[in-house]
């Protein structure tokens, strides 16, 4: 999809991050924005900052998790503008950090429920519409924990192997059809964003929020993460790579070559019945 300028763009997880960097990134475009967040303050801010700049914004609070949510998203998208182009489910939390048999479950349905069920229920609501002009494009957030497991973060890692497979399903699905309707996956290394925050958001339904696992590996690639994404470059690096990605039709986009290739080299290593390596770099 070539021509951007004045096609609708939804954005989820759009009031800060990655989301926030594709906003601006589509509004340099000239495109209509309807960004979506549970954080509601946040979310009026953004809108009004990209307002100012002179975008024009539609602003919805969203909670990715809860389809009927995502569902109202894109009716309310559909009845304000007639139409959407490009949909990005970007919305995601990194989780609390445990070992796989020990963390609690409301961390796995908090992670599953923002950073799956958000791109199924955005997939769900949004596709037939754009299937239906057979004109637009698909940008899943995914990671690169999406290609490598990262040890004591099992729900992130799973989840986001899901997305990239799920990303892949679609892509071919859309290609048999012979559909205009394009998909791109989003694999970046740490980038400089407010996941690390990552209890900011947690929902009340499901009770107390968990504290931090006391095992010490956990505790050290909690912390390791955290120095990764506050060392990591700005995500308006990714939005250029996104808005390129949706002109050419490019399916994965990876902004860290060396992780990915780490990633690549762990998993063949397992194949092969060696040690792993951790698939940090």
């Amino acid at each position: 999809m070539e021509q951007l300028e004045g096609k609708v763009a939804v954005v989820t997880g759009g009031a800060s991050g990655i989301g926030r960097a594709l906003a601006q990134r589509f509004a340099a475009e000239g495109m209509i924005l309807v960004l979506a967040d549970v954080e509601e303050e946040t979310l009026a801010v953004a809108a009004k900052e990209l307002a100012d700049d002179g975008a024009t914004v539609f602003a919805v609070p969203t909670d990715v998790s809860q389809h009927d949510s995502v569902d109202a998203l894109a009716a309310a998208t559909l009845e304000e503008f007639g139409a959407v182009h490009v949909v990005c489910n970007n919305a995601g939390v990194g989780g609390h950090g445990a070992p796989s048999w020990d963390g609690p479950l409301a961390d796995w349905e908090w992670v599953v429920g923002v950073n799956l069920w958000g791109v199924i229920y955005g997939t769900r609501a949004f596709l037939p519409a754009l299937v239906e002009q057979d004109e637009g494009h698909v940008v899943n957030t995914a990671s690169a924990a999406g290609l490598g497991a990262i040890p004591f973060m099992a729900p992130y890692s799973a989840t986001k192997h899901a997305v990239v497979a799920m990303s892949e399903a679609l892509f071919h699905e859309l290609a048999l059809n012979g559909s205009n309707v394009g998909v791109s996956v989003l694999c970046p290394g740490f980038l400089n964003t407010r996941i690390a925050e990552f209890g900011r958001n947690w929902p009340e339904r499901l009770g107390p929020r968990p504290m931090l696992s006391d095992e010490p590996a956990a505790q050290f690639m909690q912390q390791f993460a955290t120095t990764a994404v506050e060392a990591g470059p700005p995500p308006t690096e990714l939005a250029d790579s996104v808005v390129d990605a949706i002109r050419t039709g490019r399916f994965m986009l990876i902004t860290d070559e060396k992780l990915a290739t780490a990633a690549t080299a762990a998993r063949a290593a397992e194949v092969e019945g060696n040690d792993p390596q951790l698939p940090i770099g």
